[in-house]
């Protein structure tokens, strides 16, 4: 075992010079020892953990740590989250929203969309003409600057319309060539398609993904390209072979990023550039290149399909950046990953629950059943009060990652977070929303708001690569060493060459150190705050987050704990060495924690921000006690199973410092019944908390039928008349002519709004004159033969 550095100042101060040359060379002799130690546990240490890849020191140096690094060092700070990112939208963004994007909206219908699978001329000339494309464009190459909270904002009010929308938008403000270029383009790459991308000339994609290279978007299998010179004019380019599949806007794109793996086996860049992952930019037309053949995502409109071409001549002035940026590829595309992944998607999936909370939570009021609107009932209530508190917790999420991503960062873990964990509720949360709006959420038709979304969300979820991935490897393995407080240290350390072993051992020693010490940190930090959240939580009424303050305090002592258990378990995983990389239940547990408690913080975040909205403190109340329960037991199942030579002993030290007074120590339980019940009355009544979810969605223009603006407008009606109608039962009296009046219009809006589309024909061949279904046809022939067999019979 290595020595402390209080060890070592403690052995270099018995070398004074009052001692014996004899005794000074004892001392020598141990100070001797101790480095041998230092250096075997440094080879062994070498050993253990495998070598990082060019592609893993390049994402170890993108990106930003931040808000992350505070919990993987177990001491984040509420205050400082509150007084860093601030979510704003200014004038200009706010008229976007109001105007442009609501009408934008009017000229979707998402039934139609999905049935045609496009959009109309009208919509995709209105979305280039106001610059949907080019939102995050600077406004001095024609785009619209706006900040990411603002981009989120428009996503998710197109997805509360037409999800298919939302996805077309969300591609060119995200990870497409238009960001890379902002980055990295040359001059002359920006002076040409900058503009032609910000007025909808040119709608771009990005060509990443291959048959052989899914979650392994790195490896770029079947996606080469070698350097050489054009056999007739000698320019220096590249001759690339790519099949590329699930990309976005493929079939209407104008131009394409491709990402492909360069090799230079002439050695023709002379140094100018490097092999590796490599970014083209091509136009439409582009000798050899071909786009066009669509993919058919379950039952969704967007554009996707393919991109490929095969010897294709690219010159260098088509590489993004130039011949410099050749072999950069992966920092570019890290760099701009935090926003695709961590922005563009939660936007989906804030636009679904705002959905599910402003028209099922209407819908569950309207709908009766045994004369009783069904939001009564104590099911709908749970799966309503679930739907709302994970979409707080979204919404909230959202929010700081906007905030953060605007602050000028990029950062890669809780982007993946973000990904992962608001996708993943989102899906929950309209899952939710299909169970309780039933028959009128699986008939398709204009009237259904809610089905296109629900078939849409597991597309969105994958085109970033599946949920398991992001869980399973990429939120721990990432977090680790680059959130870490002293990981990415040690890990230079050990790739340091022979030559500098001398400086890597003492770097390693340092850190090693430092990693020691921070565990013992948090294992006193844990037990302590366990015993401490225990005790708090016992003596706590199931009513003070009534009161404000109490929440926050209460709440930020928690996560505090929680990021302590968190902080320990992370330290406890170096005891696994390189084979974290495969213990992928482990991490997947760590994942779940490390998001709850990043969507706590997230959470109280929104309340000090949104405090005085009438009913926030119990919506807030229900979405942390499920947060705390979630990093609670997954933090548990971790100490229950893990894995490696040493899992017994990195199992009782985690079990002692998390949950040191057994199974008492694990105190975070869902909300009680009380606290659901309430949730769910304020989502399907008019409060406050609807009007919060019910910001930002499109509102149809009046005089128009649209059946969530119809719902939100009826929920107040079928209220007021529900509570005439028990007044009426109550004072056994008959009904005054208003009261009448107003129960009358309730029953005919209920009648209207539980309605479903029918359809005379499903099919274009049913439309067709004279068209017979096959099953009649055969039903015809059957009383045809059967009057035959009859008829012999009797004769």
């Amino acid at each position: 075992m290595l020595l402390s550095k209080a060890s070592r100042r403690l052995l270099q101060s018995h070398l004074a010079p009052s001692l014996t040359a004899g005794q000074l060379g004892q001392r020598r002799t141990l100070l001797g020892v101790v480095h041998a130690i230092d250096k075997r546990v440094y080879r062994w240490a070498k050993g253990v953990l495998p070598p990082i890849s060019k592609t893993e020191n390049i994402a170890l140096g993108c990106g930003t740590i931040g808000f992350d690094r505070d919990i993987f060092s177990g001491s984040p700070s509420l205050k400082h989250l509150v007084d860093t990112y601030q979510p704003k939208i200014s004038p200009e963004e706010q008229s976007f929203l109001d105007n442009q994007v609501h009408h934008l909206c009017t000229l979707l219908n998402d039934h139609d969309v999905v049935v045609k699978k496009d959009f109309t001329k009208e919509a995709w000339d209105y979305m280039r003409d106001e610059k949907f494309f080019g939102m995050k464009i600077p406004k001095e190459w024609g785009g619209l600057g706006f900040s990411t909270q603002a981009v989120s904002a428009v996503l998710a009010k197109l997805a509360t319309q037409c999800f298919d929308a939302n996805a077309t938008v969300a591609v060119p403000n995200s990870l497409g060539p238009g960001e890379l270029l902002v980055r990295y383009g040359t001059q002359e790459q920006k002076e040409y398609f900058l503009p032609r991308l910000a007025n909808g000339t040119l709608i771009p994609c990005f060509g990443l993904t291959g048959p052989h290279s899914g979650s392994d978007a790195t490896s770029l299998i079947g996606s080469d390209c070698v350097v050489s010179k054009h056999p007739q004019t000698g320019e220096l380019g590249v001759v690339a072979s790519f099949k590329k599949r699930y990309i976005t806007l493929a079939p209407v794109a104008g131009c394409v990023g491709l990402g492909l793996n360069l090799t230079d086996p002439d050695g023709l860049l002379g140094g100018k550039g490097e092999e590796g992952f490599t970014v083209a930019l091509l136009e439409r037309g582009h000798p050899g290149l071909r786009m066009g053949p669509r993919h058919m995502p379950l039952n969704a409109a967007f554009m996707n399909g393919t991109v490929e071409g095969e010897d294709v001549w690219i010159p260098m002035s088509s590489i993004l950046g130039g011949q410099e940026r050749c072999g950069f590829g992966w920092n570019m595309f890290v760099e701009c990953l935090a926003e695709g992944r961590g922005v563009s998607l939660p936007a989906g999936s804030i636009g679904a629950a705002k959905s599910v909370v402003a028209g099922v939570g209407a819908y569950s009021r309207v709908r009766k059943q045994f004369r009783v609107p069904i939001a009564e009932f104590g099911g709908i209530q749970e799966a309503m009060a679930k739907a709302g508190s994970d979409g707080l917790i979204t919404i909230a999420g959202g929010d700081v990652m906007n905030a953060i991503v605007d602050n000028h960062e990029a950062p890669m873990v809780i982007s993946s977070v973000m990904k992962q964990n608001c996708t993943e509720r989102g899906r929950r949360i309209v899952e939710c929303g299909m169970d309780i709006a039933a028959g009128s959420a699986i008939c398709r038709g204009d009237k259904n708001y809610l089905g296109n979304a629900y078939m849409s969300l597991p597309i969105a979820i994958t085109v970033e690569g599946a949920n398991i991935m992001t869980r399973s490897f990429q939120i721990i393995g990432q977090g680790l060493t680059r959130c870490h407080p002293h990981m990415s240290d040690l890990l230079r350390a050990l790739q340091l060459p022979p030559a500098q072993e001398k400086e890597a051992v003492q770097t390693f020693v340092k850190q090693f150190h430092k990693i020691v010490g921070h565990g013992i940190t948090n294992f006193f930090g844990s037990v302590f705050k366990g015993i401490g959240s225990t005790f708090s939580s016992t003596i706590r009424s199931k009513t003070s987050y009534k009161n404000g303050d109490d929440l926050l305090a209460y709440h930020e002592k928690q996560l505090l704990r929680l990021s302590n258990n968190f902080a320990l378990t992370a330290d406890l995983c170096f005891t696994l060495g390189g084979r974290l990389k495969f213990e992928e239940l482990l991490m997947g547990r760590l994942a779940d924690a490390l998001g709850a408690i990043y969507l706590g913080y997230a959470t109280l975040h929104h309340y000090h921000r949104r405090r005085g909205i009438q009913g926030l403190e119990a919506l807030t109340e229900h979405a942390m006690l499920r947060l705390e329960r979630e990093a609670q037991d997954a933090l548990y199942a971790a100490s229950e199973n893990f894995p490696g030579p040493l899992g017994p002993i990195a199992s009782t030290v985690m079990k002692i410092g998390c949950f040191p007074l057994g199974g008492i120590t694990r105190p975070y339980t869902d909300p009680s019944d009380t606290l659901t019940k309430e949730v769910a009355r304020l989502l399907t009544t008019p409060s406050e908390i609807r009007d919060m979810f019910q910001e930002g969605i499109y509102s149809a223009p009046a005089g128009t039928i649209h059946q969530m603006t119809d719902l939100i407008k009826a929920l107040p009606i079928c209220v007021e008349a529900d509570k005439a109608a028990a007044s009426i039962r109550k004072e056994k009296r008959k009904p005054t002519d208003e009261e009448a009046n107003l129960i009358a219009k309730a029953d005919a809006l209920r009648d209207a709004l539980i309605q479903v589309d029918v359809f005379e024909h499903a099919t274009a061949e049913e439309a067709q004159p004279g068209y017979v279904r096959p099953a009649l046809l055969g039903t015809t022939e059957r009383f045809a033969n059967l009057d035959k067999t009859v008829f012999k019979e009797a004769a």
